[in-house]
């Protein structure tokens, strides 16, 4: 039964979408395919040597979610993107990471099979595609948390301050302290958590055998305190602020590509833009947009950003989640405030207060109006204090000059003899 309400969805949102309302531009942001851990814990057993390629490199898994989620995507926008690869109507970034790279890629393999003259050598169904990217350290747009924001950092060292926060690590406190014992770590926090149960994931996925303390309940808590771990990232406290200075760079950006498709001619060439990114990328998004479910995206999940257009000449902006590439289902995700199909202008305004006006200078730690008061009396207490010390200087002046009539010699030659 659910199955069948679910086909009767789909076909009412294809055929509401490019039936009475007409597809105009599309933005697709995808977390990489299955890779192996980024590195390892001082006593795993398995360090950068026990995998193929070495840390984080894309698997043959990896490489087969994408091309099957990049087969979906040709599937659902058959009769929007051209059959054959056309230059002008796509584009494709992606972060400067070998997974990042080689999943676009695989992506790219499964949306274009050559055709016809694209085929340059006989029996291979693939050809190339450019993609492109920045180095590391210049990329502000798609690798989230930027961590040169004075001011996001101090908002992270807050949210540690918060009694939630105080609470959770004071209940893992012995937690903490038995995965430190067993990993060799010199500390853990709930922020290494992360860390600990992505590399212990990626070894049981690969087939490889768990250390013996390793128990299904502590896979569970390590789950439990990651997921909270990617929550306080852009989210849980002073969510907003948190967002315009990480998601709500890369939603801007997506916005502004959103608009300037709306305004250009309706023969616009470009229909796609495509990122290829990572987890907290995903989740810096969603919480910008705040319908980030809590949970960390899995490799190969898809937000999807559809323009429309209704016969009037509105548009409207509809969201879908695809965390699945080995299924068709996809997931509507609704702008709070507003409908699932929602008009342009209704969604900018409803992100306006993520967006940041001036992100570099709302990174700097503004002085607040008390910390002002301090420094002004600091420096009033000062001068006074200045003051004082020239008075006193005077006045020690003023009793050591010689008085007039007779005074003791002293024989200052004795001295040097």
């Amino acid at each position: 039964m659910g199955s069948c309400i679910f086909i009767v969805l789909s076909l009412f949102v294809f055929g509401y979408s490019f039936g009475e309302r007409k597809l105009k531009f599309v933005t697709i942001l995808y977390r990489h395919g299955d890779r192996s851990p980024v590195k390892a814990y001082p006593t795993d057993p398995y360090q950068e040597d026990s995998w193929p390629q070495g840390f984080g490199q894309l698997s043959q898994e990896g490489m087969q979610q994408h091309f099957e989620l990049g087969q979906f995507l040709r599937k659902r926008f058959t009769g929007f993107l051209s059959k054959n690869y056309t230059r002008s109507e796509i584009f494709v970034r992606s972060t400067d990471y070998d997974r990042t790279l080689m999943s676009a890629a695989s992506n790219l393999a499964g949306l274009y099979p050559p055709n016809g003259s694209q085929v340059f050598h006989p029996g291979l169904n693939w050809q190339p595609i450019p993609i492109h990217t920045v180095p590391q350290d210049e990329e502000k747009l798609l690798s989230f948390p930027i961590a040169e924001c004075p001011r996001y950092q101090l908002l992270m060292n807050e949210t540690e301050k918060t009694e939630i926060f105080l609470n959770i690590t004071k209940t893992y406190n012995d937690f903490l302290e038995m995965v430190k014992n067993k990993t060799g770590l010199k500390s853990t926090s709930l922020g290494t958590m992360w860390s600990i149960y992505d590399t212990l994931f990626c070894e049981k996925m690969h087939g490889l055998s768990l250390p013996a303390w390793v128990t299904p309940d502590v896979m569970e808590t390590l789950k439990l305190l990651k997921n909270f771990g990617f929550q306080i990232l852009f989210g849980f406290y002073k969510r907003e602020e948190k967002c315009r200075l990480q998601g709500g760079i890369l939603l801007d950006q997506i916005i502004k590509n959103l608009s300037a498709a709306a305004t250009s001619s309706l023969n616009q060439q470009q229909k796609m833009i495509m990122y290829s990114a990572h987890d907290t990328t995903i989740v810096a998004l969603q919480e910008a947009l705040n319908v980030y479910n809590g949970l960390q995206p899995p490799y190969a999940s898809c937000h999807i950003f559809e323009l429309h257009q209704d016969n009037n000449g509105s548009f409207y902006v509809a969201m879908f989640y695809h965390n699945d590439s080995s299924v068709a289902e996809t997931y509507y995700l609704t702008l709070p405030g507003c409908a699932q199909l929602c008009p342009l202008q209704d969604f900018i305004r409803l992100t306006r207060s993520v967006i940041p006006t001036d992100w570099h200078k709302e990174c700097q730690i503004s002085t607040s109006k008390s910390d002002k008061d301090v420094i002004v009396g600091l420096a009033v207490c000062g001068f006074i204090l200045l003051l004082l010390i020239v008075l006193l200087f005077v006045l020690l002046c003023r009793q050591s000059k010689p008085i007039t009539g007779y005074s003791h010699i002293i024989n200052q030659s004795d001295d040097h003899s």
